[in-house]
């Protein structure tokens, strides 16, 4: 059963029926009805065979990624008599929030780590610190990637995967430009960016850019964004404060706006920054973007270099968590369960070798299958070397306000807006909503 058939049903019935009291009434069965049928979309309930059911929700793409998972998922099943994971495909922020307001969330979530401080506001998951102090497994958890779990003093989630972003390109279009080495500053990057972009017959309408960059507010461009702000010794919170306007984010895009004043990139169609089309096409030489790329399914001739330095070398992650929703104790136990088997060194080796994702295992990363898998795709190396210098975007409760003002003030800038002008906008705005909460 769809979850949007509830959610849409209780939007008609509430304009419907709010008039009067007694039709509140009515209201309130058809919300008791409609959260009825989406517990049973979960598929929660226990059998008498002492078996506990666990439903697992996820949003992990591509689809041939989704089959390497459950695969996995099959292989715990196996293994495990007394626990069983359906592992269910439901994006979107909306439908996990209905369920968990509606009191029938799913036992497991696979999400962003950018939504723990939203979850932690609505008490809907559990804190894990007191579970891994005790797994011997944590040892073998890259160590930087629990700070992406953190908030108020307690770890929330166990990362599934990992990786972060680089920047693909063309090795048959650098050497027709006559380059032949990768940048390594920001300003060798845009002196780069200038010889690819070729315009063949005059007309100031280049066949082939340098570079592509995110055009949009959303947060694929402020992830694609974040490796330069961090680059630059950025921030966009101090204290758990908004605070955009520091020379680091304002240098960072300037740094965007010069690559358009330049002349040498294109932006991507609005909120689809990561569309590979236009590189694989060769219409730009260069894309920002990390190992789960199709470009690395393609035909196309591609290598990858780290982000260019301006004060430092820098870059961020991009990680798939999993929290441990609220359920009973029983159901939480069994989760936990589950949890282990994914921080396994069995689990992280098959699953970055069957996705490109970087292990979050040591172990695995160590393992003769992973070093052979990476023999084969020469191009992971680069990010496996970043994960040293990699950050997280920031862990706050508001962190989708704070994502949308700052993708905000990006577009803004891109489609001409000073940098100063568009950060102190997205600030004033920030501080109302901070001040309101």
């Amino acid at each position: 059963m769809n979850i949007n058939i509830c959610s849409s049903h209780i939007q008609k019935f509430f304009c419907q029926f709010l008039s009067s009291a007694w039709q509140f009434s009515i209201l309130r069965i058809v919300l008791s009805v409609c959260l009825i049928f989406l517990s049973s979309c979960q598929g929660q309930v226990e059998k008498d065979d002492g078996v506990i059911n666990l439903t697992l929700w996820q949003s992990i793409n591509p689809p041939a990624n989704r089959d390497v998972f459950q695969k996995l998922v099959d292989k715990f099943n196996q293994t495990h008599t007394d626990i069983k994971v359906k592992s269910i495909y439901a994006e979107g922020l909306p439908k996990v929030l209905t369920a968990v307001v509606g009191n029938v969330p799913p036992d497991i979530l696979s999400f962003s780590p950018q939504t723990t401080g939203q979850f932690v506001e609505l008490g809907a998951i559990r804190p894990l610190e007191d579970w891994l102090e005790k797994l011997p497994l944590k040892s073998e958890i890259i160590p930087n990637l629990l700070e992406e779990s953190r908030l108020n003093g307690h770890i929330w989630s166990i990362p599934l995967y990992t990786s972060n972003i680089g920047i693909f390109y063309r090795p048959k279009l650098f050497q027709a430009a006559g380059i032949t080495e990768t940048p390594k500053t920001w300003e060798e990057l845009r002196q780069v960016a200038k010889k690819l972009t070729i315009d063949c017959n005059g007309d100031n309408q280049p066949e082939q850019y340098g570079m592509l960059l995110p055009l949009g507010k959303g947060e694929w461009t402020v992830f694609s964004w974040f490796p330069f702000l961090l680059s630059a010794g950025g921030e966009v919170v101090t204290n758990n404060q908004p605070n955009l306007t520091n020379q680091g984010a304002i240098s960072a895009l300037q740094f965007w706006q010069d690559l358009m004043k330049d002349g040498s990139v294109t932006l991507s169609a609005p909120e689809r920054g990561y569309e590979e089309d236009a590189f694989i096409a060769g219409r730009v030489a260069m894309q920002i973007t990390g190992p789960w790329t199709y470009i690395m399914k393609s035909n196309v001739d591609y290598k990858v270099f780290p982000i260019p330095a301006s004060v430092e070398h820098a870059t961020v992650t991009g990680t798939g968590i999993l929290y441990v929703m609220k359920t009973t104790p029983a159901r939480e136990q069994a989760a936990l369960k589950f949890l282990e088997y994914v921080l396994s060194e069995e689990f992280q080796k098959e699953w970055s070798v069957g996705t490109g994702f970087l292990p979050v295992n040591i172990k695995a990363a160590q393992s003769e299958a992973f070093k052979q898998f990476i023999s084969k795709k020469p191009v992971l190396e680069v990010f496996v070397e970043q994960m040293s210098i990699a950050h997280p975007r920031p862990i706050i409760p508001g962190y989708s306000r704070l994502s949308d003002s700052l993708g905000r003030a990006i577009e803004a800038t891109l489609l001409g807006e000073s940098p100063e002008k568009a950060l102190k906008t997205a600030q004033e705005r920030l501080e109302i909503i901070w001040k309101s909460k």
